[in-house]
């Protein structure tokens, strides 16, 4: 019985996060964008927590790399889409192109399904990123809707047809860029091997406390940056 639950829990922690990644477009379809941004934020904990069962369990299989793919690939793929769909069609229609404009939306998860296939496939990405990782990419545009219902003053910027196109651009190259990203895996609590990490959750904390859900592209604007600073730091150590 043991042996089964080693081998079967973080199977079923990823199985719920597609759950919840198909519950949230359901909702996000109907309009209540709300609720499936919180779809969102709750697939990104199951996302977590499959991994680190894995880890701890010492359960991996190809089956569950597998598996952890599709289910981010509707949690942190579709469903962002059909969020930032829905912000296109509450955003002003433009005669003659928002027809076409607003499908843009749906090119999150053609790079979303990029970002997971190069990242299943690539072995520089065993304890760091390359490229922006998609539960990071869901988490900015969940973080959208739940912006213009906290701050009216936003939702005009937000909801603007140009703003969310640049946006949706900006973030599918992010997704299949070249850009090296640190991992918030923590293999041992050395303040200094990990100073970057702690910096990070430091940031998120503060400006979320405060700020509440306008920090989050904050915050990753800060875990781009941090990744960034991690990188040239590294690399100047290393003799060339």
């Amino acid at each position: 019985m043991k042996r089964r639950v080693k081998k079967h829990l973080p199977n079923a922690i990823t199985c719920a996060n597609l759950f919840s990644g198909c519950i949230g477009i359901v909702f996000a379809f109907q309009g209540n964008l709300v609720v499936a941004a919180y779809a969102i934020f709750l697939s990104s904990i199951f996302d977590f927590f499959d991994g680190l069962a894995s880890r701890v369990l010492n359960s991996y299989s190809f089956i569950g790399k597998d598996l952890d793919s599709l289910a981010d690939m509707v949690s942190f793929g579709v469903l962002p889409s059909v969020i930032m769909y829905e912000l296109f069609l509450q955003a002003p229609q433009i005669n003659g192109v928002s027809q076409l404009l607003n499908f843009v939306a749906f090119l999150l998860p053609v790079f979303s399904a990029l970002r997971l296939a190069k990242f299943n496939n690539d072995t520089r990405q065993s304890d760091s990123f390359i490229g922006l990782p998609t539960p990071a990419n869901a988490i900015l545009i969940a973080s959208l809707p739940l912006i213009v219902q906290q701050y009216d003053a936003l939702a005009h910027y937000i909801l603007n047809p140009y703003f969310l196109t640049v946006l949706v651009l900006v973030m599918c190259s992010l997704l299949v860029s070249e850009i090296p990203l640190m991992s918030l895996k923590f293999k041992n609590r050395d303040f200094n091997k990990n100073i970057f990490r702690y910096l990070l959750l430091l940031f998120s904390a503060i400006l979320i406390l405060f700020f509440k859900f306008v920090a989050v592209p904050v915050v990753i604007f800060i875990y781009i940056t941090l990744s960034l600073i991690q990188t040239k730091l590294t690399n100047d150590k290393v003799p060339g």
